[in-house]
Parts: structure tokens; sequence; C-alpha cells
């Protein structure tokens, strides 16, 4: 596991170890890692950051074309910055392990994207897996791509690519879920977005690990776009389940998304998840997910999602990480005051 100490990782590592698997986290120490792990120590974007992970692994049962044993069975990267960071480490453990999965985003597209669109639609482009500029400087979108043609220039077909979209759940360090969460708990009027029938698209990323997990152990490669299905769970369903969740006196106040985007709101950063009808709301909300549920992909209640990520609040005191490379999201609590007052 290169990283598996945050959210989407962490959730990998922990389903990996569930399953009574044996597994090693490369990771730079920022973060303790789950108990039951072997640690590697380094920094990939560092001059021999990589040194820890050159060394010999665990041998495992099978074996690479030139019949040697592999290190690993299994490769799964979370990285989100320059791909010249992928590029390097799967160049390293290209014949020292048997598949290499990478979790992508479905940002990789070409937008606008419309509404269902499959893996092989048209990609973005521009992407290189040599860019090495700093974290931050490549645009996510090229980064992402960037990502998934050094896994593919290293491992072929043995390259399993994740095109995660909207992740949530326990964990999650960019405050989407916990945002609103927060924001609930702390009662009264609540502006809701738009009309609670909007349908929406995410994946928890406890359901994400565990097909990651099945897909890289089965043998499957090449893109997949993972998320819910469409209308998995509804705009309106998501924030009554914050209200039960939280055991606030909330009131949801439904509000005209013309009257939200009139007030200079910004969908998707202001007030996280949610994304008005049009080219957007169609590339994030309404991919095609048939194959990824075709292999197996099964996702659990947006009901279950909301209650076990406000438990984990509630056990970090009501105080969510916050990842440095990505803005601080949330209405400003003014701006959402003179919006309620004015549907008063």
């Amino acid at each position: 596991m290169l990283g598996g100490t945050e959210f989407v990782g962490r959730a990998v590592t922990e389903e990996a170890l569930a399953r009574g698997w044996e597994v090693t986290v490369f990771h730079r120490g920022r973060h303790a890692a789950p108990p039951g792990v072997a640690e590697l120590l380094g920094d990939r974007t560092a001059e021999d950051g990589l040194a820890a992970l050159a060394a010999p692994g665990p041998r495992t049962g099978n074996g690479n074309a030139n019949g040697d044993a592999y290190d690993w069975d299994l490769v799964v990267d979370t990285w989100t910055g320059a791909p010249s960071a992928v590029r390097d480490a799967a160049r390293l453990l290209a014949d020292r392990a048997g598949r290499y999965v990478y979790v992508s985003s479905r940002s990789v597209y070409d937008y606008p994207a419309p509404a269902g669109l499959p893996e092989d639609a048209p990609l973005v482009a521009g992407a290189s897996p040599d860019e090495d500029g700093k974290d931050g400087e490549v645009p996510y979108a090229l980064a992402k791509r960037g990502g998934e043609l050094a896994a593919l220039d290293a491992f072929g077909d043995r390259a399993l690519l994740v095109r995660a979209g909207l992740i949530l759940g326990p964990g999650e360090n960019v405050g989407r879920l916990p945002w609103w969460l927060t924001r609930i708990a702390r009662g009264g009027p609540v502006l809701a977005p738009g009309t609670p029938d909007l349908r929406l698209q995410y994946i928890d990323a406890r359901d994400l690990a565990n097909w990651l997990l099945d897909a890289g152990s089965s043998g499957l490669g090449g893109p997949y776009n993972l998320v819910s299905r469409s209308g998995h769970a509804t705009m309106g369903q998501l924030l009554d389940a914050c209200v039960r969740a939280t055991g606030s006196d909330a009131t949801l106040r439904w509000t005209p998304a013309e009257t939200v985007l009139a007030a200079g709101v910004e969908p998707w950063s202001d007030l996280p998840v949610w994304v008005p009808p049009g080219e957007l709301y169609d590339a994030v909300h309404r991919g095609d997910v048939s194959k990824a549920y075709a292999s197996g992909l099964r996702c659990r209640p947006v009901e279950e999602t909301v209650a076990d990520t406000w438990k984990w609040l509630e056990e970090l005191g009501g105080r969510a990480p916050q990842r440095a490379d990505r803005p601080t999201l949330g209405l400003d609590p003014r701006v959402e005051a003179e919006l309620l007052a004015e549907r008063a």
C-alpha cells in the first residue's frame, strides 16, 4: 500500500487487514499506520525517497514472467500529485509485484463529460507520466491521467485503473460530508439547495476498498468507473440522514437553485456534494457504472455512510482532519443567514 494512512488509503489498508492479508505500508510517517502492518518509510517526491521500497519485500507464492517470486501480489496507489511519482514507483515495482491498482478519478474524461459516459469515452489531452511539477502545480485531471499512463507503462494489462467519483465516508479529509454534518448538528434553519429529489452519485470509501481488493486479487485490469448508480441516494435523503444521525433540531429550508446561484454561492465548494442540473452535474452525478456493477460493486445505504461518518467525527471531538492540498469547503454563515432571511 503506497500511502495507506488517510481516508481512501486507510480504508483499503484496514479492509485488507480484516481479510487476513499481509500488508506493507509505504508512507512518509506523517500519520500513524493502522496496527498490524509492516511499515516502510520514505518520501516518494524526494531524491532517493523510494530507497526503503527498493529493498526486498516478503516473497509470495506467485511469480513474474522470469519465474522469480513476487515481493507483493498487489500494489495499491492513491497518489494525487505529480504523475512522475507514480511512474517511479510503478517502474520500481514492475517485476516485483503482481498487479498495480491506481486510484484515479472520473476527472480524467474530457470536459464537458455528457451523462452516461462509459470508460472508453474521450480523455483529457496533454497528460504525461513524466510530469514532475510540485504538488498542486499539475491540474488534477492531468495529474490523474498522467498517473494512469504511468501505471499502464510499467504494468500494462496488469494495471487496474479505478476511476472514482465523489468519495464519502468515515475518515474523509476533504470536508464534504463532514461539513454538512457539523452544520446540521448546530441546528436551526439550514439552507438546503435546489430540490430534495436531486439524484446523487457517490461511493463510500469502504465500498471502494472492498471492490478494489476483490477486483485486484481476481485479476481485473483496465479502467473502471467506480461510484454508485445515479440516484443511489438523493440530496434530500443525504441531508435527512444527517439530521437523524446528529439528532439535531435542524430544519431543512429547500431553496431554488436559481436563488442560491444568484447569491454568488458556488456549487460543490460552498455547498459540498451539491451541483445543480447542467454540464457539471452530468459529469459528476450521471456517469455510467454498469461495468463496475457487473464486476461485483455493491454500495451500502446512505444512512449507514452518514451515521458512521458522524460517529467518527464525534470520536474526533467534532473536528475533521483537512488535507493541506485541498481548500476548506463550506458556506459562509453570513451568506446562509441572508438567504434564509429572504426565504422567511
